[in-house]
């Protein structure tokens, strides 16, 4: 084959790998999706605390994708995180749905976490959430069980918890009895 074919195609297969890894990149950061519709409902929900929670992230219900984050914005009087979420039409949820912010693994992605309930009023649009459940923050947990740790080690140390008992004589090895 002539020099030019050849240059051509690794230019060809080197440009397909381009393409390839920049779908990937926008793939893995939740950028790109193919079946974007607009179609379904918004609902509003107010958290304490997000975690990391960012836009476009999943929302699920029993490990199934029912919808995005649509948007994350801080309630200036309350100071609360407040969390738009777009889902989609076919999934119906009660008026007493209980909204959680979880992690996928223990250092994964965050998510929301809808577990309905059992009223038998829907959500409708642009409807608020009222149950929610903030994200657990590991340096918290941490942190207490440090502190509580902490506590616990010098009252187990105290000289009226200590027992004092003598060495039972071994026989020396080697020897006979």
């Amino acid at each position: 084959m002539n020099r030019k074919v050849i240059d051509l195609w690794v230019g060809i297969f080197v440009a397909m790998g381009l393409v390839a890894l920049a779908f990937l990149a926008l793939k893995v950061g939740n950028l790109l999706t193919f079946n974007e519709d607009r179609k379904g409902y918004e609902l509003e929900a107010r958290f304490d605390n997000i975690g990391a929670l960012k836009p476009r992230a999943q929302v699920k219900t029993a490990g199934v994708v029912v919808g995005r984050v649509e948007s994350v914005r801080l309630d200036k009087n309350t100071y609360e995180a407040i969390v738009r979420l777009h889902l989609s039409p076919e999934y119906q949820f009660s008026r007493d749905t209980i909204a959680t912010v979880n992690t996928s693994g223990l250092l994964g992605d965050q998510f929301i976490g809808l577990e309905a309930g059992g009223d038998a009023v829907m959500l409708k649009d642009e409807d608020r959430i009222k149950k929610t459940q903030s994200a657990v923050q590991i340096e918290k947990l941490i942190s207490q069980f440090m502190f509580n740790k902490a506590q616990e080690a010098p009252a187990a140390a105290t000289p009226a918890a200590t027992v004092t008992t003598t060495p039972a004589t071994a026989p020396v090895p080697g020897a006979k009895p």
